[in-house]
C-alpha cells in the first residue's frame, strides 16, 4: 500500500470483519494493526510474563546489540534517559544485567546482560512460543495455512525501513 493511502486509512479501533479484506479496502492496515496488537497483547497475558514490555524489550536490544550505554539504550527504545534509569535499575535488582565501566568515558557505564539474563529472554521466547503454538493449534486448517502464506510478509513489513 502506497504512503499516500495509509494516510487516509482509518486510525480508530475497528470490530473484526466477516473475512479477509480486499487489497485495496482502507480498512485493510486498521484491522491489521488491531489483529496484530490484540495477539501480541493475548501472547504476553497468556504466557506467564514476568516482565513489563519495556523490560523485555530492553533485554533483547542489549541481546542484539550490548554492551550499550544507557543514552544509546534509551534512543534504540524510544524512551528518555531517567525513564531507561529506572528500567536498568529494576532489571539491574532483579540480576538481569551487568553494568561496567565505559573505557572511553569514566562517567559512563555500559550495559550488559548477565547469565540470568540470558535466560530470562530465552524462557519468555519459549513460553510466549507455546502460547501461540496452542492457539495455532485450535485454528481451522486454512486459517493457519494463510497465517504461514503472511509470514514472509510480515517479516518484510517488521525489517522495512521507516520513511
Amino acid at each position: 500500500m502506497a504512503a499516500s493511502s495509509s494516510a487516509t486509512a482509518p486510525s480508530v479501533s475497528v470490530p473484526p470483519g466477516d473475512g479477509p479484506p480486499a487489497i485495496d479496502d482502507p480498512m485493510l492496515p486498521a484491522r491489521l494493526r488491531l489483529a496484530i496488537g490484540r495477539l501480541n497483547r493475548r501472547i504476553r497475558v497468556d504466557s506467564a510474563a514476568v516482565l513489563p514490555p519495556l523490560q523485555t524489550s530492553v533485554l533483547v536490544t542489549l541481546e542484539e546489540h550490548e554492551p550499550l550505554r544507557l543514552s544509546e539504550l534509551a534512543r534504540r527504545e524510544a524512551v528518555t534517559p531517567p525513564t531507561m534509569s529506572r528500567v536498568l535499575a529494576a532489571l539491574d535488582d532483579a540480576g538481569l544485567l551487568v553494568r561496567t565501566p565505559d573505557p572511553q568515558d569514566a562517567r559512563s557505564a555500559l550495559v550488559e546482560l548477565s547469565a540470568e539474563g540470558r535466560a530470562m529472554i530465552e524462557r519468555l521466547r519459549t513460553e510466549r512460543t507455546a502460547v501461540l503454538a496452542q492457539r495455532l493449534e485450535r485454528l481451522a486448517p486454512e486459517h493457519r495455512e494463510a497465517l504461514a502464506a503472511a509470514v514472509p510478509a510480515l517479516e518484510a513489513l517488521v525489517t522495512m525501513p521507516s520513511d
